[in-house]
């Protein structure tokens, strides 16, 4: 609309349920119940259309005590109302009929269009009329006039500095009134504020600049939300083109975060009201962030990925895992078919590759538009080859963190420098059935084939949840333990992949509880029909080998497994296991899992007739993540111990102690005592060298909370 060429102003006003108002109005996530509209002509500067009052029924009918004095209305006249669908389309036909062309809304400063109309609207699956997405905000429009005004909070304010008695008049007639003496006062509406009308894919260069002040951080998101989800929970606010970046963990898979970069530091500020809004039935964090956090979650360098991106005009993006390692570009045109045809064909694909060009059995693909996506998503867990193909409606963003990592480094990494010395936190016990135990894997299976086997499964699967078991060589075994949410998911898992093929190797699968788990690795059978227990060692060669052990975990951290462990239940003869599972041999203290004491062990339990064996944590290597192969060890990331934690303190709170400093959640673990009550300490691992020397010198004997903390380095062994 060109400058100066609105011949009516539409001026709006709205009221919600719950006690927040004026610059905190929609801040409570509280339902519209009240709307006031007029309508100014500018040409004759007069009020043409008298304020008219609609009444909005809620879907929750309860009113605040502030909604109440300010509508003059109780729960009983609400409920008599009609549905904010109803109303709009009301308010539609009053507009075209009844208003003359052009016209255009004013309201009084953001909140009423950004944070309470679209936010609701888009909720509930309402759209609205394209005159919604262009207003006057009146606060600013006097700013413009007046520029050297004072603060000016409300239409009140403007009204008392015009010199306007608006003392017995309602908000709607008085931003009439201003708009009046304004316009008399020689003042143009021109240039209206805009909503955007849908958020806009983009990509973004690692050496880009980045205003801090228009980045948030986003937590607590469905693990499947997409940026168009995101960009739906901040619907009235302007995103940048590209401005969603869903954030994945080392596994690359969703973690639950984001970084949204707005259009505006007004914008942002705006977000920060929605902390703890909802999508569906969980709340949203919303935390400041920083044009750094954002660049390295959505940068990219002049890749074959940024190209893909970049050279595409395709709407939708989607993710395809599990791909036969030898699968073309052809072979995924066929996959789809002629019903949902790729963008651009053969470019439209981009297969995801390791540094040295090796497949890792992932792409990305574009459609061009929304309909084609959805065919293409109902493809899901479809064949091709003998290998069935997860698909994901992906993001810009994933796309780089996926496409970096894996060229950069492999998302499990394979060759560290240095081990932490971790006890194992993360091995459940117990008697509850909420393991699976896989066994007759291929030897180079990794974790994501694992995922795959277990298809709609692998999301009940907990974080860190999977552990190759290894034999005393240190190579696969062919065994994998995994950790579910729940025994359901246990159970249901192992009825349905039981028998089932991976590769050309049929899978057996059992439910187990963790002291069965554990029981196996000593050395016990699981199958179908229960555990099976092999003969008791005893004998002074026996409590020698005890003492040793304890000797070796005099060291041990509070709450955590010891680090050596003779099985007292039992352990298998010399000889009857072909890889016994157990108490380690003294050759397997070279490894940097087994410290001079544990070689001790491992030589007092060999005189006490034990087999040579491995420990527990050689089967279950340190968190943050579980080994996928030979060779694969966690990644050689430095690690902090932090001291000095109030009790009530949780990782949440830890995690913001450090923001900026690159930590997930699943990379702080919180150590309790043998009562299972915390410590003050935690575990820190860091993404890099880098991050951990900042962390040590800016945040050490920072407070958490109200107390200083300490953070002080882990102790690191080389990996031999």
């Amino acid at each position: 609309m060109m400058a100066g060429s609105y011949s009516n102003l539409v001026v709006l006003s709205c009221t919600t349920a719950g006690q927040a108002a004026g610059d905190l109005l929609g801040s409570d996530e509280s339902e519209i119940v009240h709307i006031l509209w007029s309508v100014v002509d500018t040409t004759a500067n007069t009020v043409s259309v008298p304020v008219q009052s609609l009444v909005v029924k809620p879907d929750h009918s309860e009113l605040s005590d502030e909604a109440k004095s300010r509508t003059g209305m109780d729960e009983g006249a609400v409920a008599g109302g009609a549905p904010i669908q109803a109303v709009l389309e009301q308010l539609h036909q009053s507009l075209t009929n009844g208003v003359g062309a052009p016209f255009c809304l004013v309201v009084d400063g953001q909140q009423a269009m950004r944070q309470c109309l679209h936010p609701e609207t888009c909720k509930k699956g309402i759209s609205l009329p394209d005159y919604f997405y262009a207003f006057f905000d009146l606060r600013r429009e006097f700013r413009k006039f007046q520029s050297t005004s004072p603060a000016i909070s409300s239409v009140r304010d403007m009204a008392q500095h015009l010199g306007l008695d608006v003392t017995a008049v309602d908000e709607c007639q008085a931003m009439c009134l201003v708009i009046e003496r304004l316009i008399g006062l020689g003042h143009k509406f021109t240039d209206p504020e805009t909503v955007d009308y849908k958020y806009e894919p983009g990509t973004y260069q690692k050496n880009e600049l980045i205003d801090d002040d228009t980045i948030l951080r986003v937590r607590g998101l469905p693990w499947q939300s997409s940026d168009q989800d995101i960009a739906r929970f901040f619907r009235g606010l302007n995103i940048t083109k590209g401005g969603v970046a869903v954030c994945l963990n080392p596994q690359g898979r969703r973690n639950g975060e984001a970084l949204v970069r707005f259009a505006s530091k007004e914008h942002r500020d705006l977000a920060l009201l929605r902390h703890k809004h909802h999508i569906g039935q969980r709340y949203i964090e919303v935390y400041k962030a920083t044009g750094e956090d954002f660049l390295k979650v959505a940068g990219g360098n002049a890749n074959e990925a940024t190209a893909f991106l970049r050279d595409s005009a395709a709407e939708v993006i989607v993710r395809m895992r599990g791909l036969p390692y030898t699968a073309t570009a052809a072979d995924i045109l066929n996959f789809f078919g002629q019903s949902c045809p790729v963008a651009g064909g053969e470019k439209g694909i981009l297969f995801v590759r390791y540094a040295n060009g090796r497949s890792t059995g992932d792409a990305f693909v574009l459609f061009e538009t929304e309909a084609y996506a959805q065919l293409a998503l109902a493809k899901h867990k479809e064949s091709l080859g003998k290998r069935y193909i997860e698909l994901f409606r992906s993001t810009a963003a994933e796309v780089q963190q996926v496409w970096n990592r894996y060229q950069q480094c492999p998302l499990i990494h394979t060759t560290p420098t240095m081990i932490p010395m971790l006890p194992q936190q993360a091995i459940t016990c117990g008697s509850i059935r909420d393991c699976v135990r896989m066994r007759g894997l291929p030897y180079q299976a990794t974790h994501d084939d694992v995922l795959a086997f277990l298809g709609e499964y692998a999301v009940y699967v907990r974080d860190h949840g999977i552990h190759m078991v290894l034999n005393s060589s240190g190579k696969p075994s062919g065994d994998c333990f995994i950790q579910m949410y729940s025994p359901e998911a246990a159970r249901q898992a192992a009825e349905k992949c039981h028998r089932q093929y991976m590769g050309d190797r049929y899978i057996e699968v059992f439910q187990c509880s963790g002291d069965e788990m554990n029981f196996v690795l000593m050395g016990g059978q699981l199958n179908k029909n229960g555990i099976v227990s092999p003969p008791t060692a005893s004998g002074p060669a026996a409590a020698a080998a005890a003492a040793a052990v304890a000797a070796a975990n005099q060291y041990q951290y509070p709450g955590y497994p010891p680090q050596v462990q003779v099985p007292q239940m039992s352990i298998l003869p010399q000889g009857m296991m072909q890889s016994p599972r157990g108490i380690p041999s003294p050759a397997a203290a070279t490894s940097p899992y087994y410290t001079s004491a544990a070689a001790a062990a491992a030589a007092a339990a060999a005189a006490a007739g034990y087999p040579p064996a491995m420990y527990p944590q050689y089967y279950f290597p340190s968190p943050p993540v579980s080994p996928t192969s030979v060779g694969y060890y966690p990644p050689p990331s430095p690690v902090l111990r932090m001291r000095g934690i109030p009790y009530n303190a949780g990782v949440p709170d830890v995690v913001n102690f450090f923001g900026g400093y690159q930590v997930p959640p699943e990379y702080v673990q919180m150590l309790v005592d043998v009562l299972g009550r915390p410590t003050g300490e935690a575990i820190i691992t860091f993404l890099s060298h880098e991050f951990a020397q900042k962390a040590l010198l800016e945040k050490n004997r920072q407070l958490l909370g109200s107390q200083p903390v300490e953070l002080a380095p882990l102790e690191l062994v080389p990996a031999l």
